[in-house]
């Protein structure tokens, strides 16, 4: 990611230099470049975000590009292989496909004129590039097992030529206004349109879907680079593609909806009525990470401390060591005989992204009461666009968790600790085990 002030440029094609740089927060990188994937993203949400000068190298751990355990060694021989494999599928498609490989242009954007003008010089210095013959000869070596590779995927012509279609008509609508698409940088238009043709034609169960566009925009300007912008947005689609299908995003608005009932129920009350009970002004927010809510680097902040899952990682260790517990209790020759009921302390498929919307829509709580109907709702939700503090709405959301896990454990000890006299030590007991990371 280049600093602010500094002439944009297209996105290289990849990035060497990355491979054996080193992360320098403290505690996540050993000596030889292995990073403590829990560390990284307690981190993350801890410290609210990375430093600028650490969200390149960090994302590419983050989101999966690298594997946390490969070294600084492994690492250069694993971008090649990432190299060549993206250059074989992109030509696989753009050969099985020629008409889809230009933009066409109807000569009424001048901008888009100029994206393509710029991103052909930069093919046209990427083809002059001169290798020594032991880089060729390994190269060459990995594009032949990448041939092997997917020779036997089959693309499909009318799913693909619609997934272009769509593409191209969002590609261009893409926040220009970033630096990172002013002057030369507007040839990365054209580099995001490569990335999301070939992710749609390697994944056709997911194929191409509106907003896409947008998040895969997100990591090319973070990354700067074509080919780690596609590993990265490939890994980060295998845990949320599902939210681009209706059926994904249908479950998490009625999650969204289930925890402002806990929250809030005079407002959740409100809200369902009039056919609101779609909750359909949260759609964007939770699709895009709250993307247009808060300035851009505080979106990009947010965007990393959700996608840390440090709270569902957590959530997740406490239902292990609970699981633990129960077998401890069972195999205990001073068991009760009576059965105890089974409990959930949390609902774990609360996600700390929920929490974020809920903080938002209780802290316009009074705005949202006076919203008569959807049209009303919706104009109201989007005039809070670039407005929101992320500390302020940060701190909301902390404190909105932990007064649901306080009402929740309180639930929890009542059934199965009614007869102890001391309810505030096994509830303290209970809340540290939640949030403490061992």
């Amino acid at each position: 990611m280049q600093p602010p002030g500094v002439r944009r440029s297209v996105a290289g094609v990849s990035s060497p230099a990355q491979a054996a740089a080193r992360l320098s927060l403290p505690g996540v990188m050993d000596a030889e470049g292995r990073v403590d994937e829990s560390r990284l993203r307690m981190h993350v949400f801890k410290n609210g975000g990375l430093p600028p000068s650490e969200r390149g190298l960090a994302w590419r751990f983050l989101f999966g590009m690298y594997p946390c355990s490969s070294t600084a060694l492994e690492r250069p021989l694993l971008q090649e292989q990432m190299a060549v494999r993206y250059q074989v599928m992109k030509r696989k498609w753009q050969q099985f496909l020629p008409a889809a490989v230009p933009l066409h242009l109807n000569g009424t954007d001048a901008e888009l004129v100029a994206a393509v003008r710029h991103f052909d010089q930069r093919q046209a210095r990427v083809q002059q590039q001169d290798r020594p013959e032991e880089v060729r000869d390994r190269l060459s070596f990995l594009t032949l097992q990448a041939q092997i590779l997917f020779e036997r995927v089959a693309l499909e012509q009318a799913q693909l030529q619609e997934a272009v279609r769509i593409i191209d008509k969002d590609v261009p609508r893409t926040n220009r206004d970033l630096s990172f698409y002013q002057d030369e940088g507007l040839g990365n238009l054209l580099v995001l349109r490569d990335i999301l043709i070939t992710y749609a034609a390697f994944h056709p169960e997911v194929g191409y879907a509106q907003g896409m566009n947008d998040l895969c925009s997100r990591f090319l300007e973070v990354l700067d680079s074509e080919v780690d912008t596609f590993w990265s947005f490939s890994c980060y689609m295998e845990k949320f593609s599902k939210d681009f299908r209706a059926d994904g995003l249908t479950r998490k608005i009625e999650l969204e909806a289930a925890l402002l009932k806990e929250l809030d129920p005079p407002l959740y009350d409100h809200l369902v009525t009039d056919s609101m009970e779609s909750f359909t002004f949260c759609h964007r927010w939770l699709l895009l990470g709250f993307q247009r809510e808060f300035a851009y680097s505080d979106a990009l902040r947010l965007f990393e401390i959700l996608s840390c899952d440090h709270l569902e990682l957590i959530s997740q260790q406490v239902d292990r060591a609970r699981y633990q517990e129960r077998l401890a209790q069972q195999s205990s020759a001073d068991a009760d005989d009576e059965s105890e009921p089974e409990l959930q302390a949390v609902n774990t498929d609360f996600t700390f992204e929920l929490f974020i919307c809920a903080a938002i829509l209780l802290e316009n709580r009074e705005n949202l009461l006076q919203c008569k109907d959807e049209v009303q709702l919706i104009q109201f939700t989007t005039s809070l666009q670039g407005t929101l503090d992320l500390n302020h709405t940060l701190q909301k959301a902390e404190q909105h968790f932990y007064n649901y896990c306080k009402s929740c454990s309180w639930d929890y000890l009542g059934a199965r600790c009614g007869s102890r006299k001391s309810q505030e030590e096994d509830f303290f007991y209970l809340l540290r085990s939640l949030f403490v990371l061992k």
